[in-house]
C-alpha cells in the first residue's frame, strides 16, 4: 500500500527539544543566558531546569557527606535564582520562534527524580514535599499547568530508579528514557548506564512499564550540567506539535505525541489505524500499522514492537542509482588528548542545492575547571547563503575510542556528477565531488600525526535515509496491548517512538 510520506500526520510538525539540562542558576556550569545561547544552536525549544529538593538525601552516611554538601549548596543557589530565573525563561520564550518552559528537579531514592515542568513561570513555585504523592497533590492544587516527568527510570528501584507502584500517567504523560545516563528503553541493548550511579535494572524500563498497564509516552533529554542544552548525542525529543508555540509544544507533550532521540534529527511518524503515537484506539482486530522515516543517516533498521516484542523490521537497502539527493556530514575534532583545537569552517555547495543544514554540536562533558575553554558560548554557526554555511567551534581530544568530542553539520544536497562540495577549514582548502563521495569518505589532518582533523564522510542517498511502509497486523486480545517503533542508523543514532494501545 502506498502511503503519504507522513500520512496522518500532514497537519503537523515535527519540532525538537532537550528539556532537562543544568547550568550555574543551581549547581553546574554555565550561565541561564549561555544555557539558552547554546539551545538556540540546534533547538527549537528548552527547559532549563534547576536542581532544588531532595526529601530523603543519604544525610546520615558519613561516607556521602561531600555528595550531601555539594546538593545543599546548590538547592541553596537554586531557591536563590528562582524568583530571577521564573523571569528570564518567560522573557526567552518567543513563540513562533523558540520556546521555554520553567522546570526544577525533584531528586529521591524512594520514587524515583523527577523534574517539574511549568507551562508558564511567573507565580509559580518550587515545592518541596517528602514524597511523591504529596508532590502531585501540591501541584494538583497549584493552580498553574504542571506536569512531572521521571527521568533516568532504569536504575533500581530505592536507588533513584522510578517507582512503578507510585506512578500515574494523570499528570506523568511521558517519561525521560535516554539521557547521558543511557537508554532505559529496555535492560539490554544499546546505551548501557556507565554512570557511577549503577546499571541498568529490568523493573526499572520502559518496557517493563507498559507491561505493568502503564500509559506513558517517551521523551529523550540529555540531563547535560554545561549550559549546552541540545548536547548531541545525549538525548533529545522529538514533537509532533501544530506550531512552534507553548501551548502547542505543551498540549503534544501532554497528548504523548512525542519520541526519543540520541541525537540525529530523526523525523518519525507513525500511526495505527489512524490513531497518532501515544494515542489509545479502540478495540480492533485487524491493525493497520503505517511507519515513515526520514533520518539523518543511513538507515540500519526499524522495528515494530507489539507488547515489547519485534513483530516486523525493515532493513532498507542501499540503492546508488538514479539518487539525486544527498546528505553529508563535515565532522571536526580528534588529535593529542593535551590540546583544545578552534575551528573555523565555511562550506559551500557548487553546482548542486543546499536543502536542509542539520547541526551536531557538543558541550562538555568534563568537569568546568579542566578545560582550557574561557567560557560556555563557543560554537556559532550560520547560513550565509543559500548554497555557503559557515561554523566556528572548539573540540578537545576524543577521551576514549568509545566517547566521541568531536562536532559537525550535516547537509542535505541536490545534485550530480558536477555537483561538488568547496570546504575551507582554517588555513587550509579543500574540493570533493559529490560523485567521489558517495563511494566513501575523505579525511584531511590540520598538521602531521595525531593532528587534528577533518572527516567528509560517505554521501548518503535519500534512497538510504528516507523510508515508509505499511503493514496489518491481526489480534485479537484480552488486554489493552500496545506496540512502539524502534529506529538504528549505522552510525548508532535511534529513536524510539512513543507507543499506541489498542483497547482489549
Amino acid at each position: 500500500m502506498t502511503i503519504n510520506h507522513r500520512g496522518v500526520y500532514k497537519d503537523l510538525n515535527v519540532f525538537f527539544g532537550d528539556i532537562h539540562n543544568h547550568c550555574n542558576a543551581s549547581y553546574g556550569y554555565g550561565s541561564l543566558e549561555e544555557a539558552i545561547v547554546n539551545a538556540k544552536l540546534q533547538l527549537d525549544f528548552t527547559s532549563v531546569t534547576l536542581h532544588a529538593v531532595w526529601p530523603d538525601m543519604p544525610v546520615d552516611d558519613p561516607n556521602l557527606s561531600y555528595l550531601v554538601d555539594y546538593h545543599r549548596k546548590g538547592f541553596s543557589k537554586a531557591y536563590a535564582n528562582w524568583p530571577s530565573y521564573l523571569v528570564q525563561m518567560d522573557t526567552f520564550n518567543q513563540d513562533g520562534k523558540f520556546v521555554t518552559f520553567p522546570s526544577y528537579e525533584w531528586h529521591s531514592n524512594e520514587f524515583g527524580d523527577h523534574c517539574v515542568y511549568y507551562k508558564k513561570g511567573l507565580g509559580n513555585e518550587i515545592i518541596d514535599k517528602p514524597d511523591l504523592v504529596s508532590l502531585r497533590e501540591a501541584l494538583h492544587k497549584a493552580g498553574s499547568p504542571a506536569i512531572l516527568i521521571p527521568h533516568h527510570i532504569g536504575y533500581k528501584q530505592g536507588y533513584r530508579g522510578i517507582n512503578w507502584q507510585t506512578f500515574t500517567s494523570d499528570i506523568s504523560p511521558v517519561a525521560e528514557i535516554m539521557s547521558f545516563h543511557g537508554s532505559s528503553e529496555s535492560s539490554e541493548g544499546a546505551y548501557p548506564y556507565l554512570h557511577s550511579m549503577g546499571p541498568r535494572h529490568e523493573m526499572g524500563t520502559a518496557q517493563f512499564g507498559w507491561a505493568s498497564g502503564k500509559i506513558f509516552g517517551v521523551i529523550g533529554s540529555t540531563d547535560q550540567h554545561h549550559a549546552f542544552p541540545g548536547s548531541y548525542g545525549e538525548g533529545r525529543l522529538g514533537v509532533w506539535a501544530s506550531a512552534l508555540t507553548r501551548d502547542d509544544i505543551w498540549e503534544a507533550i501532554i497528548k504523548r505525541r512525542t519520541y526519543a532521540l540520541t541525537g540525529d534529527r530523526i523525523e518519525l511518524a507513525f500511526s495505527l489505524n489512524g490513531h497518532l503515537m501515544g494515542d489509545i484506539s479502540p478495540s480492533a482486530v485487524n491493525r493497520m500499522i503505517e511507519v515513515a522515516v526520514t533520518a539523518g543517516s543511513n538507515i540500519d533498521y526499524i522495528e515494530v514492537l507489539h507488547n515489547n516484542r519485534v513483530i516486523h523490521r525493515e532493513c532498507p537497502l542501499p540503492n546508488y542509482t538514479n539518487q539525486s539527493t544527498y546528505k553529508v556530514f563535515v565532522e571536526v575534532g580528534w588529535g593529542e588528548k593535551s590540546d583544545d583545537t578552534e575551528w573555523n569552517v565555511d562550506l559551500r555547495v557548487n553546482n548542486g542545492n543546499l536543502l536542509g543544514v542539520e547541526p551536531r554540536f557538543r558541550g562538555f562533558r568534563t568537569k568546568a575547571e579542566s578545560l582550557n575553554y574561557k567560557e560556555n558560548v563557543f560554537t556559532q554557526w550560520e547560513r550565509i547563503t543559500s548554497q555557503q554555511v559557515h561554523f566556528n567551534t572548539s573540540t578537545s581530544a576524543n577521551p576514549n575510542f568509545l566517547t566521541p568530542a568531536t562536532a559537525g553539520i550535516s547537509l542535505e544536497i541536490q545534485g550530480n556528477s558536477e555537483t561538488n562540495l568547496e570546504i575551507k577549514v582554517n588555513e587550509l582548502a579543500f574540493n570533493h565531488k559529490l560523485s567521489d563521495l558517495i563511494n566513501g569518505s575523505r579525511t584531511h589532518y590540520l598538521g602531521g600525526f595525531v593532528s587534528p582533523a577533518i572527516c567528509i564522510h560517505q554521501a548518503v542517498p535519500e534512497s538510504d535515509y528516507k523510508h515508509k511502509f505499511s503493514f496489518t497486523h491481526h489480534h485479537e486480545g484480552s488486554q489493552r496491548d500496545w506496540y512502539h517503533i524502534r529506529v538504528r542508523q549505522r552510525n548508532d543514532q535511534w529513536a524510539w517512538s512513543s507507543p499506541i494501545w489498542v483497547e482489549k
